[in-house]
């Protein structure tokens, strides 16, 4: 699909090189062979594939070719209900256009377009920093919400009651699985504002000649407010590293309990076992058989073999 900014006015062939002439922003969704060269044929520039905008190689994401910018970043694109995915997004900055090409919707784009429509006066590079900085803006927002899922989670970890042990390990090890998620998320979220940060500080240092007087400083608050949720994301990495730790203490510490438990009754245990198997033995020497009580006195011997160790924990605070 080929959105322009302005809107292109009605015509027999609206992806056709007439209809892109005069447009400086060209936003390229899943793009057709046709839109493709229909672009290329207008502007004189190349459209990246989406083979080329997966390459990591710093060198081939940020590119000039005869004084046009080529830029590649891993764009988040995440649903409400659906799990986050990065795809490849490309930029071409030129003095007479901006072209995007993409491969999945996204509400920033949405809503840069809807912000750029309303300026009076539209060119590429101040509609380049308008689109950078509602990236940044998506961003935040989903870190914004990334803490608020890492406070609940801190809320059910640290929380003073306690349910039973069954309930509380899974609940943990859910917990663990969740801030998991999470910490990929981070580490997504952390690429791709590295990626935006580079391509603000290229764009500010190959195109200073043609942009515009208040698209560098844009530029270069893009890169603070960049910096600044970096700096957020690995406050927030940090603190999955400490609900992570802390779950897997809780849950150490519920199984030691239950080791300690299962210590405490085969040790309690062992005393009696051995006495009844001292009485169980039938040999005709043995005076307790004749005792008229005999039957009682190895019934309390049992007991009280049974409840020496038991108050020996008790005393030493073991249990």
């Amino acid at each position: 699909m080929l959105r322009s900014l302005p809107e292109a006015p009605q015509a027999p062939s609206p992806h056709g090189r007439e209809a892109l002439a005069g447009k400086v922003w060209i936003d390229l969704i899943e793009p057709t062979e046709a839109e493709r060269a229909a672009f290329e044929a207008a502007f004189a520039l190349r459209v990246p594939s989406k083979a080329e905008l997966g390459e990591i190689e710093a060198t081939s994401r940020l590119q000039v070719v005869d004084g046009t910018l080529y830029m590649t970043a891993p764009m988040i694109f995440a649903g409400e209900n659906e799990p986050w995915f990065p795809s490849p997004t490309g930029f071409v900055l030129s003095q007479r256009v901006l072209m995007t090409v993409r491969f999945a919707p996204s509400t920033a784009f949405d809503a840069a377009a809807k912000d750029c429509a309303a300026e009076a006066k539209l060119e590429p590079a101040t509609m380049f920093a308008s689109l950078l900085e509602a990236l940044v803006d998506h961003l935040a927002d989903l870190l914004e919400g990334e803490s608020r899922h890492l406070d609940d989670v801190s809320h059910s970890i640290f929380r003073p009651e306690h349910e039973k042990l069954s309930h509380e390990t899974a609940m943990l090890r859910q917990l663990m699985i969740r801030t998991g998620r999470t910490s990929e998320r981070m580490a997504r979220i952390h690429y791709t504002l590295v990626c935006l940060d580079r391509m603000a500080k290229f764009a500010a240092e190959r195109a200073r000649d043609w942009l515009p007087h208040e698209v560098p400083p844009r530029l270069q608050a893009v890169s603070s407010d960049v910096a600044s949720l970096v700096q957020f994301s690995e406050g927030l990495v940090s603190r999955v590293q400490l609900l992570q730790d802390a779950a897997a203490g809780i849950i150490n510490i519920d199984q030691n309990d239950v080791m300690k438990v299962l210590t405490v009754a085969s040790v309690v245990g062992i005393p009696p076992v051995l006495i009844a198997g001292i009485y169980g033995m039938n040999f005709k020497n043995i005076h307790e058989y004749d005792w008229a009580w005999g039957y009682q006195w190895g019934l309390a011997l049992i007991v009280i073999s049974a409840i020496i160790p038991f108050v020996w924990f008790k005393w030493k605070d073991w249990i």
